[in-house]
């Protein structure tokens, strides 16, 4: 390490640097974070999101009002046993 002074202005031993190490980490984990990406738009590439058809009925029930289903004027069902609050 000494010969590595002549380079430096000034050493300071309090001063901690991240170094060699510290890009070796950084390097890895963004060789990590790249084929992770990579992969996820692999598998994203793979997913359908077209939905499936609805048979006529269970589509003209889903276009329904709600009001209609529950008695026509749109207002909540009784609860069974007991009067609605």
């Amino acid at each position: 390490m000494t010969h590595l002074v002549p380079l430096a202005k000034e050493v300071d031993d309090d001063k901690v640097t991240p170094g060699v190490l510290g890009f070796i980490v950084f390097a890895v984990m963004a060789l990590a974070v790249w084929g992770l990406m990579k992969s996820m738009n692999r598998h994203m590439g793979k997913v359908d999101f077209k939905e499936p058809e609805q048979d006529p009925a269970r589509k003209a029930e889903k276009d329904e009002p709600v009001g209609a289903a529950a008695g026509g004027d749109g207002a909540s069902p009784k609860k069974p046993g007991g009067t609605a609050k």
